[in-house]
């Protein structure tokens, strides 16, 4: 059972990345923070990976629901969603897959997780 969802694009790294804010924001998402772990592996290690970042995306009117029902939810927010470079330069964008997340194990949870999944994936549909 895998705990993502991940769609590898025919487009470049950054075509993906100029186009997934708004993919995001037309599911009601916003991105609030963005880590360029490339940049940061190479200023904290010195050593060199490929182009990798990750948005952290947030539906405020989702997570307020999920946070009302359980406050252990808020480990899992906001949702990241990477997006790094593949071998053959192409993009590829992840995220989690929230049914296998703590939706799993809190019945409280599922139909709000069924909903954020159907929206990362109508995102990621997006950006093919």
């Amino acid at each position: 059972m895998e705990a993502t969802i991940q769609k590898k694009l025919s487009s470049s790294y950054d075509e993906a990345l100029s186009r997934l804010p708004d993919a995001l924001k037309s599911e009601g998402f916003g991105v609030l923070t963005e880590i360029d772990v490339a940049k940061t592996l190479k200023d904290k290690l010195g050593a060199d990976f490929r182009r990798y970042k990750i948005l952290g995306a947030c539906n405020p009117t989702l997570a307020h629901r999920a946070l009302s029902l359980t406050l252990e939810v808020g480990v899992m927010l906001p949702c990241n969603v990477v997006v790094y470079e593949s071998d053959d330069g192409r993009a590829v964008v992840q995220t989690i897959d929230p049914i296998r997340t703590v939706a799993a194990s809190d019945p409280r949870l599922a139909d709000l997780a069924a909903t954020v999944r159907a929206k990362l994936v109508r995102v990621l549909e997006q950006l093919s």
